[in-house]
């Protein structure tokens, strides 16, 4: 069956989707599970993070979809290995934002993930992919090749609001998908002193019920030092409250697959 693939999406940008992508990757490598990362935010703020700038590079994400076909040999110029977090990267760039026009006429351009990742699904265990934060080609593919939509949702107002129109885009999508989307809230940046916080928390809760993460994640400092740093949060400090609740979400999320 291969690798579960999972899409960290929200189409509100700071709410901790690349945060999310690359902690909860190195979480499961922890758990020694294979797992692949991909960029697909043209804001690439998950390959700066990694100290992969986008300029220097000789191939991104942006060939993949450009690509005619599924190419293992390009998959392999692009793939990044070795990495201190223990997961494989593929990184994105700015001209990803292109791709609507650049793909305006292909056929089945809702499918080129799927269709590349095929060739490499074997190899992974989890493939996490950091999507863009609006409705386009790009978050199309990513929810299309997805066995599960991870929302991590900044526990304010703004960020609740913002939901919407990714639950619209998955509604949609459901009209003509095979098999339903399967998705899952994660509550991020949470703050138990401020009753704000906790309302929201119990907000979704009530409107969610169980697709709302059992884990929550808190405001850590520690997330802002390690990106700093080019690290993820187990490099900075791995018993740092970030650190254990990535773990944490990791297990819960391993758990959901084998049940």
């Amino acid at each position: 069956m291969g690798a579960r693939v999972i899409a960290i999406a929200n189409q509100k940008g700071g709410v901790g989707k690349t945060t999310t992508a690359l902690n909860l990757a190195a979480a499961l490598a922890r758990l020694n599970k294979r797992v692949l990362v991909m960029d697909l935010d043209p804001h690439a703020n998950a390959s700066v993070h990694l100290s992969f700038f986008p300029e220097t590079l000789e191939a991104t994400a942006y060939d993949l979809f450009q690509a005619e076909k599924a190419d293992g040999a390009l998959f392999e110029r692009i793939r990044k290995t070795g990495l201190s977090g223990g997961f494989d990267f593929i990184p994105g760039h700015i001209r990803l934002s292109e791709l609507e026009v650049d793909l305006k006429e292909r056929k089945n351009k809702g499918l080129i993930l799927s269709d590349a990742l095929t060739l490499k699904r074997e190899e992974y265990d989890y493939v996490l992919v950091d999507c863009p934060p609006h409705v386009g080609i790009l978050l199309v593919n990513a929810i299309v090749a997805s066995d599960l939509v991870l929302i991590p949702i900044q526990t304010d107002f703004l960020a609740l609001y913002g939901i919407r129109l990714l639950f619209d885009t998955i509604r949609l999508l459901n009209r003509v998908l095979p098999k339903s989307v399967r998705y899952m809230a994660l509550a991020t940046m949470y703050d138990q002193r401020t009753a704000a916080c906790r309302r929201i928390l119990r907000l979704m809760r009530d409107k969610l019920g169980e697709r709302v993460c059992e884990t929550v994640i808190h405001f850590d400092t520690k997330f802002r030092e390690s990106s700093a740093g080019g690290k993820v949060i187990f490099e900075v400090d791995p018993k740092a409250r970030g650190a254990v609740e990535y773990l944490q979400l990791a297990k819960e999320i391993a758990a959901h697959e084998n049940a």
